[in-house]
């Protein structure tokens, strides 16, 4: 079974924005980072919530409320939905479906916070290990006749 682990072990970047930041400059930096959604830290590093694209255009946007003079804080997503590096593949897509989410924060028992998984990431390890038992039975079929 897939673990996350194995989903974010070549990730070096685990993005995230503090909670004093502007909506303004976490808006550039989801688009400068070519992500959805990212972890908000405190000042200590401790992860505190989450803001996506959803937050800023639900919150701001629509309202018509100016990003340069709202902090993160005031809009992030407090309800975060957690698994440790150790949870399964199933587990996750159980979590997304019955949340009504497309990411999940990856943290340990201490805290640490390693980053952020996606539907996409989950449908990519699928297709990936779809691919992987059709070339081996393949192999098997080709090389055994």
């Amino acid at each position: 079974m897939v673990k996350v682990s194995e989903l974010i072990k070549d990730r070096t970047h685990v993005f995230s924005v503090c909670e004093q930041d502007t909506v303004h400059n976490a808006a550039r930096y989801l688009r400068e980072k070519a992500v959805r959604a990212v972890g908000v830290c405190d000042n200590a590093g401790a992860l505190v919530g989450v803001i996506s694209q959803s937050d800023i255009s639900d919150k701001v946007a629509a309202e018509n409320r100016c990003p340069a003079w709202i902090k993160v804080s005031e809009i992030m997503s407090q309800e975060m939905v957690r698994v440790s590096p150790e949870t399964g593949f199933d587990q996750c897509l159980h979590l997304m479906e019955r949340n009504g989410i497309y990411h999940l924060l990856v943290a340990d028992q201490e805290g640490r916070f390693y980053g952020m998984i996606s539907v996409q990431d989950l449908l990519q390890a699928f297709a990936d290990d779809q691919k992987s038992r059709a070339d081996m039975l393949e192999a098997y079929i080709f090389t055994n006749k």
